[in-house]
């Protein structure tokens, strides 16, 4: 589960804003946003970095925070 979409709304960024930052088609985030697809290493890195440019401050485990061990 990542919290992209809740750090860009409380940020007051839209999806549209989003994906230009990133040059991706609306779907792509969507589909990120959703869970429906995972994003790799990279993608998250971009997601990150788009989402600092237009002012929101987070880092990787902000929106992607690690998994949970079982321990």
């Amino acid at each position: 589960m990542n919290r992209v979409r809740t750090i860009r709304e409380e940020a007051g960024v839209t999806q549209a804003a989003l994906r230009r930052a990133l040059g991706w088609n609306q779907s792509r985030l969507a589909n990120y946003e959703s869970g429906l697809r995972l994003p790799g290493l990279n993608e998250a890195r971009e997601i990150v970095g788009a989402l600092n440019s237009l002012g929101v401050k987070c880092d990787l485990d902000d929106a992607f925070p690690p998994a949970k061990s079982a321990a």
